[in-house]
């Protein structure tokens, strides 16, 4: 029966803060460390921060000034990179840091306000190379676990010279440590793969240990319910995952869960009280939250939460930092490149703001320390007091200091030893001893909600100002992506090649057909007619034997039975489809082009004029080919490296190149072999593409930053030189983002080969640029995703794409719909009249003597449909009386009748069970409708 209990934390929804609510002026890096990035405690944020030679952190409290506002500092704490950092669970204000300076410290901080201090209260030297994490203890008052490159260290910060002990040399990078809550043991996770516990008091060596995840790559431990072990890792496929593992016995995991396959590390956050597992990954923007359960069903996802913008980092702010009255259960803060976001997991419940639910909020771990660090070497294992996070509960708060602050100036120059302008203790009281500062401090609701400056709108605010802060609004904000019937899927495809350049898209379809290379001697190509679904034979199939290796390929979009196949022998060959497909194999092509020097790199057909064919190469050239005559007819230069790739304008006069020599170029290939314009492209050399976007007048380039996180920039196609205009990160993954963009909607959708998420924006010509829609995530790692003409997609199910996933061993259709009621009508808001894409608008011949042309455009409304804009308008319908019913005088007996009519119809049956009856530890009246 336990396993099907309700649980209260099922409906916690989370509320990102708006961006006036954010702590902006963050200069967040991307460093090579194990350390999380962020710390909060109950006061203050600290985290890395971007700076020539490393060893900075960044602070700022977790609560705005009275301004409103949030003010940022900078400390220089190391002569090294900051590579973790922990806040005393007993001091909000102590803080430790370690670095690849090989050294430990501890800062006593202020007020981001105030003046720092210049000097830490503590070093510590441990002599043993790099270090990578800092842990404090979680139930005994200066006690550290300190992690090198393979060995936890256990400091007792009273005795400065030694560590405590030095525990068993791990067989590779140590990765993460956490204690227990009680603290009686030590977890740690490692590059070998291995899961370790420690009983630090007892002996040097793990007396628990287990293979916990089948990659070496970035993995995360901490302890949560109960005796549960969770870790977070990478799979053999290089898939993120999550595990749970009783620590009792780790002879297997009792629960995995599969997070996705982007390669930046999961960081979990964990809260004892309710049981809720926080899971961010780096470069990513969603931010899942899970309710972890002792027993079966050890996770359940509760939310997933999409940010603005990627992750660097995740913490947890303390429990008594909560809104208690608004339901506020939890906070985490994202750390971001620029900024910090707030976002506030609260539980929905009537009178939330005006009483204290004392079911959501069990008594917590206090802030007094249970024990010194001696007394938890010798054997003691007092617990932590636990306290009521009821407001009327709370200890009185001492009355703030007098607004007259000295100056910065005057506080350097000196100060007392208790210094209360200062907003921080600098008293000599050894780190180890308790002080009377580690009371829980008081709080009210308006002073600790932090929902002033950003989470909830106050009711006064108009409609029309709350949009005017969130910014433009998505009619595809949530588009809906959809794998359809298996009836329309290709099955049973075998030989795949999978080892086709990053520079193409992998496969190509048209509206008839698709090509597919295949992995067989000969570079062989598979062609399946979209109009015979179903599983393929297991004998061989006819193919074209393109004799080489297949580099790109391209259908010709005005003939659905032309292909034009590049490849690694520096040729382009065309190749004709007979009409229903290859009955035997192709061996001949029709034509075969010749010129370029070395290998090419990709093909692009000319979007208007028929016949002209694009290519670039190894030899550094694009060149530009017309079919008809079998000629080479234009040369571009002026790349200095390798081509990733390019795109023509809709129009067809430019063609735009993005190049790994960090430029990205415009050629006008009718006046000049020399670009016309050139801009700085992005600084990643993993590969990029190009497409046009916003009427021709942008170019959106998605590439990888210096960091080797995905990226989109937008320029603008009249200034290339003036740089992007715009950017936003996409996640961490090595593989180049392949854009497909809607020049009827303003949608660009992204994904890239062995991904399983497709990415969608829709796209602006101003501020904000990009609006991230709802994405598609695919069971498992696609091959690639090609798109059909617009005639394909079904208006009568609001589909504004449709493109053809390929698998390992599939064809698979996939639909992107666009939520709407009024299906019945032609949504006409949504579909304007679209290009006759498959007609060529003019000859190459025409093109290329300079004249120009453009597609005629039909509508895509059936002749059976109405216009949605042009439908009946229904009659509003009264929730009220009218007022004449209400005025007309009406005797005692009557309104009696109608109060007692009422009053039956309000309470409803009462012998029948209502649903929350069920439910566990809630009191009916408490559950929102």
């Amino acid at each position: 029966m336990n396993r099907f209990k309700t649980s209260k934390f099922k409906n916690t929804t989370p509320k990102i803060a708006k961006k006036d609510g954010w702590i902006n002026n963050v200069r967040a890096g991307s460093f090579s460390c194990q350390g999380n990035h962020i710390r909060a405690s109950a006061k203050l944020v600290a985290f890395n921060t971007e700076q020539a030679g490393g060893g900075m952190l960044g602070l700022s409290s977790v609560k705005p000034g009275s301004d409103g506002e949030w003010t940022v500092t900078q400390i220089s704490c190391h002569s090294d990179l900051v590579t973790d950092m922990d806040f005393s669970p007993f001091d909000e204000c102590l803080l430790a840091t370690c670095s690849g300076d090989e050294t430990v410290k501890l800062w006593r901080l202020c007020d981001p306000e105030l003046q720092q201090p210049s000097a830490p209260e503590l070093t510590l030297r441990p002599g043993q190379g790099r270090l990578e994490l800092v842990l404090f203890h979680p139930t005994s008052s200066g006690l550290l676990a300190v992690g090198n490159t393979k060995s936890p260290l256990i400091w007792d910060t009273s005795r400065q010279d030694t560590p405590l002990a030095v525990l068993e040399q791990h067989g590779d990078q140590l990765q993460s440590m956490c204690w227990k809550q009680d603290g009686s043991l030590l977890a740690s996770s490692c590059k070998d793969k291995m899961l370790r516990v420690f009983d630090p008091r007892a002996q040097l060596t793990p007396v628990q240990s287990a293979k916990s995840l089948q990659n070496n790559k970035d993995s995360r431990i901490l302890w949560a319910k109960d005796d549960l072990l969770l870790i977070t890792g990478f799979d053999m496929m290089r898939s993120r995952e999550v595990r749970l593992w009783d620590s009792r016995m780790l002879s297997s995991s009792v629960s995995s869960a599969s997070l996705g396959t982007s390669s930046g590390m999961v960081i979990p956050l964990f809260d004892d009280d309710t049981g809720l597992l926080i899971l961010a990954g780096m470069g990513d923007t969603v931010v899942d939250c899970f309710e972890v359960s002792a027993s079966e069903p050890f996770l359940s996802q509760v939310s997933h939460c999409l940010t603005d913008t990627a992750t660097r980092g995740v913490a947890m702010v303390p429990k008594v930092a909560l809104d208690v009255m608004s339901c506020e259960v939890m906070r985490v803060l994202q750390l971001t490149d620029s900024c910090i976001v707030p976002i506030s997991y609260q539980v929905p419940r009537k009178h939330s703001g005006q009483e204290f639910h004392e079911d959501l909020y069990p008594d917590t771990v206090g802030t007094t320390p249970a024990m010194s660090a001696e007394e938890w070497w010798k054997g003691g294992n007092k617990q932590v007091e636990k306290v009521s996070l009821h407001p009327d509960k709370q200890p009185k708060q001492k009355a703030p200091p007098a607004k007259q602050m000295p100056a910065k100036k005057e506080l350097a120059s000196g100060g007392s030893k208790e210094d209360p302008a200062r907003g921080c203790s600098t008293s000599s009281i050894p780190l180890s001893t308790p002080s009377s500062s580690s009371a829980v401090p008081s709080r009210s609701p308006s002073s600790t909600s932090g929902l002033s400056s950003g989470f909830l709108p106050s009711p006064s605010q108009s409609a029309k100002a709350i949009q005017s802060m969130m910014g433009p609004t998505s009619k595809f904000r949530h588009i809906q992506g959809a794998v359809m019937h298996r009836d329309t899927h290709i099955t049973n495809l075998r030989g795949l090649n999978l080892t086709t350049p990053g520079e193409c898209d992998g496969f190509c379809v048209n509206r008839q057909r698709v090509a597919v290379p295949l992995a067989i001697s000969g570079g062989q190509i598979g062609i399946f007619e979209r109009s015979q679904p179903g599983r393929l034979p297991e004998t061989a199939l006819s193919t074209i034997q393109n004799s080489v290796n297949v580099v790109d390929l391209s259908w010709d979009p005005f003939d659905t039975h032309r292909l034009a196949v590049a490849g690694d022998d520096a040729k382009i060959r065309v190749w004709q489809v007979p009409e229903g497909g290859l009955k035997e194999t192709l061996t001949e092509p029709e034509v075969i082009l010749q010129g370029h020097t070395e290998k090419i790199y990709s093909i692009k057909f000319h979007p208007l004029a028929s016949g002209l064919l694009v290519s670039s190469s190894y030899d550094l050239t694009v060149r530009l080919w017309n079919l008809e005559s079998g000629e080479q007819v234009k040369l571009l230069t002026g790349h200095q490296d390798q081509v990733f790739g390019m795109a023509w304008s809709p129009d067809g006069k430019l063609l735009a190149t993005v190049c790994k020599d960090g430029k990205v170029r415009i050629y006008d290939p009718r006046k000049s072999t020399a670009p016309v314009q050139e801009g700085p492209g992005p600084e990643g050399q993993r590969g990029a593409r190009a497409v046009w976007v916003c009427e021709g007048k942008y170019l959106l380039v998605s590439g990888f930053d210096s960091r080797s996180e995905r990226v989109l920039y937008l320029y603008s196609a009249d200034s290339l030189s003036s740089g992007a205009i715009a950017s936003t990160s996409i996640d961490i993954s090595p593989s180049t983002l392949i854009p497909f963009y809607d020049p009827d909607t303003s949608v660009v959708i992204l994904t890239a080969k062995g991904d399983t998420r497709v990415h969608i924006y829709e796209m602006f010509p101003q501020d904000p640029y990009f609006i991230e829609c709802s994405s598609f995530n695919s069971p498992e790692p696609h091959k690639g995703l090609a798109f059909l003409p617009k005639t394909e997609c079904n208006v009568r199910d609001v589909e504004i794409a449709v493109g053809l996933l390929l698998t390992k061993t599939t064809i698979e259709p996939v639909a992107f719909r666009v939520p709407r009621v009024k299906k019945e009508f032609f949504q006409d808001d949504v579909y304007t009249d679209t290009a006759v894409c498959w007609e060529p608008a003019l000859t190459a011949s025409a093109w290329l003597s300079g004249s120009n042309g453009q597609h005629k455009k039909i509508s895509l409304k059936p002749k059976d449909m109405t216009p949605v804009s042009e439908a009946p308008k229904e009659a509003p319908v009264r929730k009220y009386l009218p007022s004449s019913v209400y005025l007309e005088e009406k005797t005692d007996e009557q309104k009696k009748e109608e109060l007692l009519s009422a009053m039956v119809a309000k309470l409803g049956n009462m012998d029948d069970p209502l649903p929350q009856e069920s439910f566990e530890g809630v009191d009916e009246d408490e559950w929102d409708d």
